[in-house]
Formats: C-alpha cells, structure tokens, sequence
C-alpha cells in the first residue's frame, strides 16, 4: 500500500491580481495570498492543473499583515483542506518548503510561468519583533542585474509548508544576506482575524490549528513509518479458526475485498414515553454514508459481522491518505488501534496516550517522545477500539472509565468502538457523544459483491490461475443465485468467506451436505475462533466446541417442538438449567445466567431480537442444533410423528446427518412407513417419501433392502401429479431423478 498525499506543489497557484504573485489553495475555492499582490476587488487564479484561469473575488483584506482571501468563482481542483500550523517554538525548524512562480523560473520566449521549489529553515526568532516569519533559503537565489526585477519577484504569496503543514505565506524578499533571507507572513494573527476566521466557516470546512514545536520534522518522518507499519499489519485479513484452510487459502487481501456494510442507527435520542407512538426509525444505510459526520460511534454487530474488518480497513487507509468519497475526510488522521482481546490476552492495562501508538503491536520503533500526545491535543487521531465485549464484565466500568477520561482530555479525537450486541446496555457511552449503529445482514446484492470481491484478491495472490479463479467465482456466483439455504447462510462476511473458501479449496465444490458446511462454521464460531484470536475468557466461562454445543442444542429443540424461532431469558435460563445438570464442569462455572451471557456473547449463534426476545443468527443453525439434540436423546420417533410438517422437515433432513449407521436405518425406514399411512398419489406420502429419500441421499451405510426401498417408492411417485409434488420431486436433484 503506497502512502497517497497530496503534495504542496498541488495546493500552489498563479494569483493574477494588480501584480502576478502567487498563492495556496486552503480549499478547492480558498486561497491565501499578499494583499500588495491584489489591490483590486476581481482577480484571476490560474492552476497548472487546469487550462483557464478561474475568477475570484477578495472575501478579505488586511494590509497591514499583507494577506488576502480570494474565493473562486468554481472549485479550482478537488483537494483536501489544509492543514494550518502556528509556530510554537523558538528552535529552528529546517526542511521546510516555499513554492510559488517566480519570475526566474518563467521559461521560453513567451515567458510562460512554471512552479519552483525552495528548501529553507524556519527561524522563529529572527522576525518575532516585527511578527514575521523568516526562513533562510538553503542556497541564494540566481543574481540578477540592477535594472530587472528582483529574481524571486511573483513569490509573493507562495506558501510556506513544514511537511503538509502550512506555517505562512512569502511576503518579501530584501536584497541584504544574499537573498538568502525570505520575510513571511505566518498564520498566527490571519487565523486569529475574526473576518479570516467567519469566511473559512461559510465554506462548511473546521477551522483547525496545529501548534507546530521543534520536534515536528522528527514526528512527521515517524508518521510515514507509523503508516507504513499500519499498512503492513492490516491490509490482508483472514478466516480464522477455519482448520480445514491452509494460511493460503484463509488469507485475502483486504484492500480488494472490503465491502462496505449497511448499518441501522439507533437513535435513542427519540425515545418517548411508553403511550407515545415510536417514531420511524432512520431507514439502514452503508457505514461509509455515516462515519464522517458522526466524530464519535459505538458499532454493534454479532459475531463474524465485519466490526473488526471495518476497523483494519480504516486504520490501513485513513493513515495512507487512500480513503475515498464519503471517507476522504479521514483522510490525513492518524489511527490508533487499541485491540482489547490483545491487550487482555498479555494481561495488560488499558493504554495510556503515551502507549496508544504500540497498543497493536506493530513492527516500528519506539515513537518520538510525547509523539502520541501531540497527535491526541491536534484533533487529527483516530481511535479505534476494538472489542469491548471481551473486557470482563467486571472490568467493563473501568474500560468505560478509560475511554471516557481519554476522550475528555483530547476532546477533539474521534474514535469508533465495536462490541457485540448484548455486552453493554444502549446508551452505554451516550453521555461520551457516541452514536450506535448496528451492523445489518448482508443483502443478496451484498453477497454477490462480496463473493466478486473475495475472489479479485484471490487472482492478486495467485496471477498464474486467474483462468480458475472467473470459473469458480462464476459457479459460486450461481450457486448463490439458485440456492437459497446457501445464500441465507452467507448472510455476514464471516460465513460468506468461509463458503468462498470453502468453494475454492475444494475446486469449486461445497460439501456434499449442508451439516458438513455447518459443522466446520460451528466449529470455528464455538471455540477455535476465539482460541486463535486469543481471546481468553472475559466472562469467567470456558467452554469446548461440545459443551458449547450442547447448552445450544438444548434451546434449539425447546424452539423447534414449542413451533418458536424466538425465545426469551428465562426461557433460556430453564432450558440451561436442565442442562446443566449433566454437565458438572460447566456448571461450576457458574449459574445458568453466568452461562446464558457467555453464550450470547461469544458464540456469535444468537442475536438479540428485541428488548428481551432473542434468536438464533439463522433459522438452518438452530434446526442443525436441534437436529443433534434428537439424535442424541434418541428422539427419532418424535421426528417421525411430525414428518409431514414442514416447519419440522428441514429439522429431519439435518437429523440424517448426525444419525450413526442404525439410527439412520431408523429414521429412513420411519419415513418410510409413515408415508404409507397416506393414500398413493397424494401430495403428503410425495413429501414424506421424498424427505425418506433425502436422508438417505447422502448414507455412508445403507443396506441393500432399505435402499431399495426407498428405490421403490421413488418410482411409485412418477408421474407426479400436482404442482406441489413436483415441486417435493425436484428437490431430488437430477443425479437421483435419472437414477
């Protein structure tokens, strides 16, 4: 990733005036130049960029400091604001840089103008009498005879920057030293004029100042690193706790893959009395649409939904100076990430501003002393706290303790923080600033997008295939488009990279199952996936992938028998209790409560529905669940009770698959017989004996006669009759239609 900013030599323009001078760009329409420069109300800005000269008009005049406020009649180019700087310090500051269109740098026979460039040192102290700022050029500029113009004639206005931070304008250069010695105007009293001050406001743009001190050159040289270091860390992103990946296929190049997520406001702000009418929430928009106008956000999201992906993302381009339309104005910030599951997994305490630089980890060098300090008292850091859901609960007051104190010292930080939905209650940092969003599914045309995505970084990693990548992304493309339970299962970025993975690792074929899919997610969301993290145990619960499982298939199949797909607290709590009591180690971990909160928390299965309702993040999980829980508590009678229901058929379907060789005979079998209890020819022994033939579809062990059972009544359902029998047929397939 390349560090993009935009040099001074752009913000640089022709000013056209009473004399030609020159002048800086404050924003696409702002520009600062030398009052002695316009003595007229209209001048011309003429850009190297562009091939007219755009009118301007004076917004503001002061003679006595030299300087001019000229507005354009049209952006002159699309440019960021400036940064503003006002010299704080009596040390010299060298590697400064003057630019503008002197009359030595004009060229050919129609003296057309060209930019020049000076390297100069900033002396504080030589014009602090007259409130001057002087800079001595690093060499004297070309001598020229008594009788013409002085060499540096049309500098005037040319700005002064210290790195991208603007310190002045040229005012004058006086023939003594050479040369050498350029008076300039510094920013201090322009930007203490209030008219200065009122026709930046007009323009909707902050008006922010940087006090710049003498270890400025060394901080902005560290930035470059510290971006560098960022970059390096966060552009790629990765699946983990997948085992069946190698670290080829779990990894991906962020910078091609990030999509940007829709999001839902929550805006509490609005809440009324319990008689008064709700109002309508805000309609969901993409994340993009609202960072920049939000300095402060609380991201909620389940797990696998994108919160830390959206963090890395920000953090690699906001200091690389590469984020785009609604993000630009981050641009320039300098992101500190503060990953809470590392700094709990080292045992260490949260940050303090000294420590925010090195809270990632990241290959760098120790930073400039009081670096980060000085970042945080700008206005220009970037805060990203990632995790807050796993700080202990009982820590969870001192977290809040920490950013809050932080944030009020540096009261100009804008910082996002991600935790999961049910971690801490609403409003939990309101009186902070921050607004909630919450992260939403991902939408067809989402997935779709992502899958694109996902396999452009794909062809990045891997040039000599990209032939085999467009075959895959077109199959996996369809398959998302024709299948709905797939589509449906890839609705966060987690599961849908999973399934892209998956898809790619195997030439282009997902299991042969959907609980083969299932298992391998389940198994990376309950336990290896925090493991790999190192996210040890902020609730004080730890749990294997099994007693994980366990505790969840039991709400799983109170949901499916009660007909529910929502469920409340102490419906939970009854189910874990029961539970629990067959489970000595898990339950001297704690109470069924202690044990719900984990399980909201970190399985990343279950999501909060309303303000006590919760459910699983996907109907397929809690059936998958459920499905284990029959098997297990040897219930496959009870499946066969309601086979012709279809709110328990996909429960059956899942139930083959964690079924042993006999009790699949059992459930086959079943199906079969109960199908019999209906007359031929009708719609439910077509549904019963196709859901008879799915579950022995994919058998390791089946003897001889059942299968030709199932063969049997197969054939005895040609032709089919009705729609709904067809449509019962079709779920077959065609490899067991033609068999």
């Amino acid at each position: 990733m390349s560090i993009r900013t935009t040099h001074i030599g752009d913000r640089t323009v022709v000013v056209v005036g009473a004399l030609q001078g020159s002048g800086v760009l404050l924003t696409d329409r702002l520009v600062l130049t030398c009052s002695h420069v316009v003595k007229s109300d209209y001048v011309h800005i003429a850009d190297p960029a562009r091939p007219d000269r755009v009118r301007a008009t004076v917004t503001w005049i002061d003679d006595r400091l030299d300087v001019a406020l000229l507005e354009t009649t049209e952006p002159v180019r699309s440019i960021p604001p400036v940064r503003l700087g006002v010299l704080d310090t009596r040390e010299a500051i060298p590697g400064c840089e003057i630019t503008g269109f002197p009359r030595v740098q004009r060229y050919g026979q129609d003296q057309r103008l060209e930019v020049d460039q000076y390297t100069a040192t900033v002396l504080p102290m030589a014009g602090r009498v007259r409130d001057l700022l002087v800079c001595e050029l690093a060499g004297p500029p070309p001598t020229r005879s008594d009788d013409e113009p002085p060499a540096l004639s049309g500098l005037s206005g040319g700005p002064v920057f210290v790195g991208d931070v603007l310190l002045g304008i040229a005012r004058q250069v006086p023939q003594r030293r050479e040369g050498r010695r350029v008076e300039c105007v510094p920013l201090g009293p322009v930007l203490a004029a209030e008219p200065f001050r009122l026709a930046f406001r007009r323009t909707g743009v902050d008006l922010r100042e940087e006090r710049v001190h003498g270890s400025f050159p060394r901080d902005l040289r560290y930035e470059t690193e510290y971006a560098q270091a960022l970059g390096a860390k966060y552009r790629r992103t990765k699946i983990i706790g997948l085992d069946e990946l190698s670290r080829h296929d779990s990894e991906w190049d962020l910078d091609t893959a990030y999509l940007s997520l829709e999001v839902q406001a929550e805006d509490r702000t609005a809440r009324r009395g319990r008689e008064a009418p709700e109002p309508d929430p805000p309609l969901p928009r993409r994340i993009d649409a609202l960072l920049t106008d939000r300095p402060r956000v609380l991201l909620r999201g389940e797990a696998g939904a994108g919160k830390t992906t959206l963090l890395w993302w920000l953090a690699a381009h906001a200091s690389a100076r590469t984020l785009d339309d609604d993000l630009a104005p981050l641009n320039g910030l300098v992101p500190f990430v503060v990953p809470l599951r590392t700094l709990r997994a080292r045992g260490g305490r949260f940050p303090g501003p000294a420590e925010l630089w090195n809270a990632a980890g990241l290959a760098i060098d120790a930073a400039p002393e009081g670096w980060a300090g000085r970042v945080l008292a700008s206005g220009r850091a970037l805060l990203l706290v990632d995790g807050l859901d796993e700080v202990p609960p009982e820590d969870r007051e001192q977290a809040h303790g920490w950013l809050s104190q932080l944030l009020a010292r540096y009261p100009e930080t804008r910082c996002v923080a991600t935790v999961r939905p049910l971690a801490v209650e609403p409003d939990w940092l309101r009186s902070e600033g921050f607004a909630e969003l919450r992260l939403l599914p991902m939408r067809n045309e989402d997935i779709q997008a992502f899958v694109s995505s996902w396999h452009r970084a794909a062809r990045l990693s891997e040039e000599d295939d990209a032939e085999r990548l467009d075959e895959l992304e077109r199959d996996l493309s369809r398959q998302f488009e024709q299948n709905d339970t797939l589509r449906d299962l890839a609705r966060t970025p987690l599961l849908c990279a999973v399934i892209c993975a998956l898809h790619r690792r195997r030439d282009g074929f997902l299991p042969d199952t959907r609980w083969d899919l299932y298992r391998s997610a389940l198994t990376m969301m309950l336990g290896h996936r925090d493991q790999r993290r190192q996210v040890a145990t902020p609730e004080g619960i730890d749990l294997s992938v099994e007693e994980h499982t366990q505790l969840l298939q039991r709400i799983a199949v109170w949901l499916v028998r009660e007909g529910q797909s929502e469920f409340t607290r102490e419906q939970a709590l009854r189910q874990l209790g029961r539970a629990l009591a067959g489970m000595e180690r898990v339950s001297a971990q704690g109470p069924p409560k202690k044990i719900l909160t984990h399980l909201l928390n970190r399985s990343g299965l279950l999501q909060q529905h309303a303000d006590d309702t919760y459910q699983f993040i996907h109907r397929t999980f809690q059936d998958y669940l459920a499905a284990k829980e029959f098997v297990e508590g040897d219930h496959l009678n009870e499946l066969l009770r309601h086979a012709d229901e279809e709110t328990w058929q996909d429960v059956t379907l899942l139930a083959a698959g964690h079924c042993g060789r006999r009790e699949l005979a059992v459930l086959v079998g079943g199906l079969l017989d109960a199908g019999l209890g209906y007359g031929a020819g009708t719609d439910d022994r077509t549904t019963v004996h196709v859901l008879a033939a799915l579950c022995a579809q994919h058998a390791t062990y089946l003897d001889g006669p059942l299968r030709s059972r199932v063969r049997a009544s197969m054939s005895a359902l040609f032709p089919p009759a009705t729609p709904s029998q067809v449509r019962s047929l079709e779920r077959l397939g065609p490899a067991v239609l033609g068999s």
